[in-house]
């Protein structure tokens, strides 16, 4: 069984603004197999927090994992996946109906919501992502 623990993050500058989103996959042990910072364009950060998760489940399953553990600081998003929170704006329900989707192709998803300060490496790459995006560079 191929399990990872993937922290995710989404940012936005103006909120809606430029925005970027930061990926951080680690195998079992804790050792980094990917990082993945990418300007996503214009944004909210709500935006930006659903992207990261739904790319993170895509990049999961390339890497063939059958069980993922994801720690994110979005409250919102967290309180959402759980149906704990309503989701009334219509892109942020395709996010979440695409994360349904998703999901169904692993044994196991487990979504746990960190303190920000546990989450800088991922903020850290969404910040480098916009940073990219908004200087045109790669």
């Amino acid at each position: 069984m191929k399990e990872l623990i993937i922290h995710i993050d989404g940012a936005s500058r103006g909120n809606p603004g430029p925005s970027g989103i930061g990926i951080i996959v680690k195998d079992i042990s804790g050792e980094v197999v990917k990082n993945i910072k990418k300007y996503i364009g214009i944004a909210t950060n709500n935006t930006a927090e659903y992207s990261a998760f739904l790319i993170a489940l895509g990049v999961a399953e390339k890497f063939g994992a059958n069980k993922i553990k994801i720690f994110l600081d979005s409250e919102l998003v967290y309180k959402q996946y759980l149906g704990e929170y309503r989701t009334n704006d219509k892109n942020l329900k395709e996010y979440l109906k695409k994360i349904r989707e998703k999901e169904k192709k692993f044994l196991s998803v487990e979504v746990t919501h960190i303190p920000r300060e546990n989450n800088k490496e991922a903020d850290k790459l969404a910040n480098i992502a916009i940073n990219i995006g908004e200087t045109g560079g790669d």
